[in-house]
């Protein structure tokens, strides 16, 4: 004769693990989107520099993470030297970074800059309040 085993019940624990997991994936990819823009958090300065509206601009970003962004896409280095080198001299070039980016991202776009003899470049600040 063939016994046949019922289970007490279903174990619903693991599914319940796989839906925390994708519930925090979808969040945390919602708040990126909702926002549309990358965060970071500017150095104060007495002589702050805004953002200018001139269409003849890029911008560069280093977030707190070191991370840098040409145009809100991130992106590399060389990449940001490829396209600083089709510049056109008078193009602004408006320069972001994160008061807690290490200072050594920050001259390395500096110095991208200084080599192309590109000199028309914005450091942009908050004013302090």
């Amino acid at each position: 004769m063939l016994k046949i085993q019922h289970s007490e019940g279903l174990n619903i624990v693991p599914f319940i693990d796989v839906i925390l997991v994708l519930l925090a994936m979808v969040l945390s990819i919602s708040t990126f989107i909702a926002h549309g823009e990358i965060k970071i958090e500017l150095p104060k300065s007495d002589s702050s520099m805004q953002s200018s509206n001139d269409s003849n601009k890029i911008q560069i970003l280093i977030n707190a993470q070191d991370v840098y962004y040409l145009e809100d896409k991130e992106t590399t280095l060389e990449e940001i030297q490829k396209r600083i080198n089709t510049l056109d001299k008078q193009t602004i070039v408006e320069l972001k970074s994160d008061k807690n980016a290490t200072f050594n991202s920050f001259v390395q776009i500096i110095d991208i800059l200084r080599t192309n003899h590109h000199e028309n470049f914005q450091i942009i600040t908050e004013k302090n309040q």
